[in-house]
């Protein structure tokens, strides 16, 4: 798929396939990830790998808008970590969550890109989901979920629709 196709076709999806993922388009969709820009290239991701079926069930309680995870193939939880993420401590910030953003939206092209449906889910900035998923699967301290990624082979073959408004873009001045 061509990188401008990808980008205009990829779209949300809540509904898959009873279908597994293997391992090997696992890794290469969160190779994506990986390949994403971060501040100062600290590359302060982690990425936790759900494929268990109680686990994706539980995720409609750890995260109400992941409710449709217990369909999917696979989760993606897509974690920064806080120790390497640049940031000014006493400036009370952090690039965690950008980073973390570029390295979601990878995942979404490249799943797209192999065939799959993926859907982001939000974990942080909300203090309810992140302490749910990091208590439910243990995570370390140092680590903040950031968000999920659903993930399937397409139940249905809708197509985005079209979003692209020339009213939103300003030149030189608003």
């Amino acid at each position: 798929m061509e990188l401008m196709e990808g980008l205009l076709s990829r779209r949300s999806v809540r509904k898959y396939q009873d279908k597994a993922i293997s391992k090997d388009v696992l890794e290469q969709i969160i190779k994506a990830g990986q390949y994403a820009p971060s501040a100062h290239n600290t590359q302060p991701w982690e990425f936790l790998v759900v494929e268990d079926k109680e686990a994706l069930k539980h995720f409609r309680v750890m995260q109400r808008s992941a409710l449709f995870a217990e369909n999917a193939a696979a989760v993606i939880i897509v974690c920064g970590r806080e120790d390497l993420s640049y940031s000014r401590e006493k400036e009370h910030w952090s690039y965690i969550d950008i980073d973390c953003s570029a390295a979601t939206e990878n995942i979404l092209l490249a799943a797209h890109a192999l065939g799959l449906g993926a859907c982001w889910c939000g974990i942080s900035p909300m203090t309810g989901p992140i302490s749910a998923v990091k208590e439910y699967f243990k995570l370390p301290d140092n680590v903040k979920p950031f968000s999920i990624v659903v993930l399937g082979y397409p139940a249905d073959d809708s197509k985005q629709p079209e979003r692209y408004n020339p009213e939103r873009i300003h030149w030189e001045k608003w």
